[in-house]
This record gives structure tokens, sequence and C-alpha cells, in this order.
């Protein structure tokens, strides 16, 4: 698995538990976790605050003890800061 994966799935599911990309990549938590700081470091992903649901529902987990993780809009990312004429 390569960072394009993790970034399209997240920006097409927009918030994500640790334990499901998990599930999903078939990877460990730490290695995915390594590639989703990279991501946050970037600017594509936020690490949400301990506590926070992952939005669908869900109470399989304690929200307590899942890492949540966001993906952060970044259309503006690609517009140049100014315009050389």
């Amino acid at each position: 698995m390569i960072l394009t994966e993790l970034r399209q799935y997240l920006s097409q599911h927009k918030r994500v538990a640790l334990v499901d990309l998990c599930c999903h990549f078939e990877n460990e938590a730490e290695a995915l976790r390594d590639m989703l700081n990279t991501l946050e470091h970037i600017g594509w992903v936020t690490r949400l605050p301990g506590g926070t649901t992952c939005g669908n529902g869900c109470s399989k987990y304690d929200p307590a003890s899942v890492e949540i993780y966001q993906w952060v809009s970044k259309d503006s990312f690609f517009r140049p800061a100014f315009v050389v004429w």
C-alpha cells in the first residue's frame, strides 16, 4: 500500500477509525499510523481528539480508545498565493 491509496480512501470516507483502516488495508496499526502522520504533517489529514465518534452512529468500540482520522479539504492548497503577470 502506498500513501496515495490511503489518501484516496480518506478523501472518499472523510472520517475513519484507525481500526477500520487496518481492516481495509490489511495492515498493522503502527505502519498505518506512520503513514497517517506523514499525511497529517503535509496537511491532508488531522487526528481527532480522543472520545470523538466516527460519525456513522457506530457503537462497536469505546470512543475513548479509538483513533479517528479526518480528511482535510485542501482545495485551496493548489491555488497560487499570488499571480505573476
